[in-house]
């Protein structure tokens, strides 16, 4: 067999198991995702036993020296989606290059071209599901600072876009559309708009409750209540990439949000609140008890505003959602710029201590 022809397999098989490497580290290391970092070892393990009927003659001819293609790789990746993306290119391209070699006849007899191709289109998937996942833990990091609901009873007659976008202005990181009382159809038309201007915006956008109108207006996620669909079923119907939020009143019902797979919890109602007036209020030691509970960010929500928002954030809470301290007042990204003052204020200090 031609030596050319053992260099070519030895650099794909090499560039193969570098990339499935990093995407299996990813899997396991960053996603915890046990299912994903075992099927990418498994396509792994195959390749080497594949080649392994090479012996020591395919690396018999590496020739580091005299390659020519050494020094001339070119990197642009700044993030982790990014690298994913180019390793996982990086191994359907090596797969493709043995998949084409493994039709000669000389190496026909020990590979066989089908079984790289089946690998191929194995990887094509699980790109799409790395970088589903990948995204969304990405998202659940953004759940910082000022968590903004858009209550559309509470807002009234009010355009709840142009709300949404003096809050955004007014530097929220989190919009979440709240419409119980709206025709299904004027909301969706409502959340695809908002859904367009948080995404240029860069802002997280969440619909409340309704698992339709969130993949319809292809939102961030979705956030419901301890009533609603259970979070299986969410999380079956949801892009892998959307988030799920669900509302808490106990560390109990926390940690089994958790458990159940809920990217994040709200503890409601942490004061006493006028737009849920029939909510208990939990006050700062449930909120510290969900806190202490759960691995996940929790989002305090329930009658916070400027004169006790400094309370809730000292009890460690990832996010600050409010309604009336924000819609209640004339002047709306006024009053959104005043509370994220106070938060960046409390995270610069706690973080000089």
């Amino acid at each position: 067999m031609p030596l050319q022809i053992l260099r070519i397999i030895d650099a794909n098989c090499n560039r193969i198991g570098e990339g499935l490497r990093f995407l299996e580290d990813v899997s396991r290391f960053l996603l915890n995702d046990a299912s994903l970092s075992r099927q990418l070892k498994q396509i792994r393990h195959n390749v080497i036993t594949k080649l392994n009927q090479f012996g020591p003659g395919l690396i018999s001819p590496r020739s580091a020296d005299t390659d020519v293609g050494v020094g001339t790789s070119i990197s642009h990746q700044q993030d982790i989606s990014s690298l994913v993306t180019a390793n996982a290119r990086r191994v359907e391209e090596g797969l493709r290059v043995v998949e084409e070699l493994s039709k000669l006849p000389e190496l026909s007899v020990k590979l066989r071209s089908k079984d790289f191709e089946a690998m191929r289109f194995n990887i094509y998937t699980l790109h799409r599901e790395l970088i589903s996942r990948v995204t969304r833990r990405q998202k659940i990091e953004r759940l910082t600072g000022l968590y903004v609901i858009i209550d559309t009873q509470t807002l009234g007659p009010g355009n709840a876009v142009e709300a949404a976008q003096k809050a955004i202005r007014g530097g929220a990181k989190v919009v979440q559309l709240r419409g119980k009382e709206r025709s299904r159809a004027g909301l969706l038309n409502m959340a695809k708009q908002l859904a367009e201007h948080c995404r240029k915006s860069g802002v997280l956008f969440i619909v409340n409750d309704y698992l339709d109108i969130a993949i319809a207006s292809e939102a961030d996620g979705i956030h419901v209540g301890q009533d609603d669909l259970p979070l299986k079923m969410i999380r079956q119907e949801l892009p892998v990439d959307s988030i799920i939020g669900l509302s808490v009143t106990t560390a109990a019902q926390a940690q089994k949000a958790e458990k159940e797979g809920a990217d994040y919890v709200a503890v409601s109602a942490v004061f006493p609140s006028p737009t849920k007036p029939e909510a208990k209020a939990v006050g700062l030691e449930g909120l510290e008890r969900v806190k202490r509970t759960v691995s996940i960010p929790v989002v305090a929500i329930g009658g916070i505003n400027r004169q006790n928002i400094g309370e809730v954030l000292s009890c460690g809470t990832d996010s600050v959602a409010c309604i009336s301290a924000v819609f209640g007042e004339k002047d709306i990204e006024a009053a959104v710029s005043q509370l994220v003052k106070e938060i960046e204020k409390r995270t610069k200090n706690s973080q000089k201590s």
